[in-house]
């Protein structure tokens, strides 16, 4: 089994060294510089000009649309990984040896949830982001995916989600992934106007995109594990909980942390 796991990176940092990790320069069109020697997401048919926008889904578009010699293919990012145990550094990644022996079993392999405890997914993206465009979603999906609707509506009042955009899929449950998801996305930058946003909430694609993968995934029935994850390098914990509780009383505070 051929697998390629992407890890999205929009400057030069320290990259897994082992087999099957592939670092790409997401936004290359304007990030690129000679010294970074990563794959851009620019090269072959893209959308690396919508970084801005669509964060590191031009990495995933990138594969979908690029990468056709592959029975795997899976995006971390260069300071979230999934590991196969602790420390959570380099030298844990999760090898390509595991990752095809839980793809023997499983379709798609995910971090573990996202617990949000007192907040339901709906309530906790409208309190940190605009609110029509997660509104505006429903809509594409009820009028263009009937089928998934149940399970927008269901994702929408769990607590619970699968963040980040990090996964592990075999190749066809990667293209059915990619064929919903950017397909939503196309129709709901269609029909929202983000010409007033801020830089932070310009990000909208790639924010609404880490809850479809939930909504996908329970509709089409993939077989899925979760599996361990961490962030390497500071986590920004006190500025990330003053940051959540002043959504809690409704000040949005669009704070971005690498």
């Amino acid at each position: 089994m051929k697998i390629k796991i992407l890890v999205a990176a929009h400057k030069k940092f320290p990259m897994p060294e082992v087999e099957g990790y592939l670092p790409v320069l997401v936004g290359a069109k304007k990030n690129y510089k000679p010294e970074i020697p990563y794959q851009r997401d620019d090269e072959g048919e893209n959308i690396s000009e919508k970084n801005p926008n669509y964060n590191e889904l031009t990495a995933i578009y990138w594969a979908w649309k690029n990468l056709k010699d592959v029975d795997a293919v899976g995006l971390v990012h260069y300071r979230r990984l999934f590991f196969e145990k602790k420390p959570y550094n380099l030298n844990n990644v999760i090898s390509v040896e595991k990752v095809h022996q839980l793809l023997q079993k499983y379709d798609v392999l995910l971090p573990k949830k996202r617990n949000y405890y007192i907040e339901t997914n709906y309530s906790h993206y409208i309190h940190a982001h605009y609110k029509e465009p997660l509104d505006k979603t429903r809509e594409i999906i009820k009028n263009s995916y009937p089928a998934y609707l149940k399970e927008f509506d269901r994702v929408m009042k769990n607590r619970k989600a699968h963040m980040f955009n990090m996964f592990i899929m075999r190749k066809e449950a990667f293209d059915s992934y990619c064929n919903f998801m950017f397909d939503v996305l196309g129709k709901l930058e269609d029909t929202i106007d983000i010409s007033n946003y801020s830089v932070q909430e310009a990000r909208v694609f790639g924010y609404i995109s880490e809850l479809l993968m939930d909504v996908w995934l329970y509709t089409t029935k993939e077989s899925y594990k979760e599996i361990s994850w961490g962030q390497i390098g500071s986590k920004h914990l006190v500025k990330k909980a003053i940051s959540f509780v002043n959504r809690k009383f409704g000040l949005k505070t669009k704070t971005h942390f690498e």
